[in-house]
């Protein structure tokens, strides 16, 4: 089965900020789906809704990788 859901801590790697942060985010995205009529899982959230909230689309699968060495 596909992964759903984003962690705090895989929210926290993606934006650059800290776990507490992640789960701040995480708080105000749920809270907006659960306005909009939406079931929500704490310390969660979708990927798709993450993705196009502030990426404003959705990613391909395997279109952004992690490429280090690149600053």
């Amino acid at each position: 089965m596909k992964k759903q859901f984003m962690t705090a801590a895989e929210v926290a790697e993606t934006m650059g900020v800290s776990l507490g942060k992640a789960y701040e985010l995480i708080r105000g995205m749920n809270k907006e789906l659960q306005e909009a009529g939406y079931l929500t899982v704490s310390g969660k959230v979708p990927i798709k809704f993450f993705e196009k909230k502030y990426f404003g689309f959705e990613a391909e699968p395997g279109a952004v990788q992690k490429q280090e060495g690149i600053s």
